[in-house]
């Protein structure tokens, strides 16, 4: 069951939208994870504002992971607050919930159907609960059709729209992927690590497709490429020991002499 904050149910459709008056998509506060003694959270505090890109840094152990499982649903902290805008307390609701409720993830290695084609992938991800052959063979509306049109065009994947994903270079599937979430139409997207393996040019590509969708969708993007992460940064965030260490533009987070120490310029996972 989607529920609020105070946990009562949600159940129109209306309500399931995140109340972000007060400019904010997602509230995280005072977040605290242990596993088996280790903090991977301390007390964590992370705000995401409605249509911002944010970057999120740290090294290995730093906390981006156990950040990330805990606002998707995948792993409950111990004590803390974290809430889909204003209204809805992601801490009770399960994974899939989240997910429709507006909160899509793509993990560093991309997960689609190889032997269906680009345009079945993201024909799959419109079909909300049916089944795999269910939603295959379905006769689609026509505004079922320009919604994928729309999101091949986004992705630049329309000469391939009927190729097999299992054809396609890395970054092409990195795409898909991202265009699988898009079909579900979520209003935050968490990426990770999303141009590890990818050329020059599928980097360049990518990092067009991130800042494009900022505005219309929030996007926080866990990355260790430092020169990728200039080139899309508007805010980062550096995590350190499961805390926010810095914040603020890549020049000032370069700038900041505790980052220095334990963070910039050391090798990373």
């Amino acid at each position: 069951m989607i529920v609020d904050k105070n946990g009562s149910p949600l159940t129109s459709a209306d309500n399931l939208s995140p109340d972000t008056r007060h400019g904010m998509i997602l509230y995280v506060e005072d977040v605290s994870v242990s596993f088996d003694g280790f903090k991977a959270l301390n007390d964590l505090n992370l705000y995401i504002g409605d249509g911002e890109l944010r970057c999120l840094i740290g090294a290995n152990g730093a906390g981006k992971t156990t950040l990330m499982d805990v606002i998707t649903g995948k792993t409950r902290p111990d004590t803390g607050k974290v809430s889909f805008g204003q209204q809805i307390n992601l801490l009770e609701l399960d994974e899939s919930e989240i997910a429709r409720a507006g909160v899509g993830r793509k993990f560093q290695k991309p997960t689609v159907f190889e032997a269906l084609s680009v345009f079945e992938n993201i024909e799959l991800s419109l079909s909300g609960d049916k089944g795999i052959w269910t939603s295959l063979f379905h006769k689609l509306s026509g505004e079922q059709k320009d919604k994928i049109d729309e999101v091949l065009n986004t992705i630049g994947l329309e000469a391939e729209r009927n190729y097999p994903a299992g054809r396609l270079s890395h970054g092409q599937k990195q795409w898909l992927e991202i265009g699988m979430l898009l079909a579900a139409e979520p209003r935050l997207l968490l990426v990770d690590e999303p141009v590890t393996g990818m050329t020059t040019q599928e980097t360049e590509r990518t990092a067009e497709l991130l800042t494009s969708l900022a505005g219309k969708h929030s996007v926080v993007v866990v990355e260790h490429d430092m020169a990728f992460v200039r080139s899309i940064a508007r805010k980062v965030t550096v995590l350190h020991q499961g805390t926010v260490l810095a914040e603020g533009s890549m020049d000032e987070v370069q700038a900041n002499k505790d980052v220095r120490e334990v963070y910039l310029g050391e090798e990373q996972d």
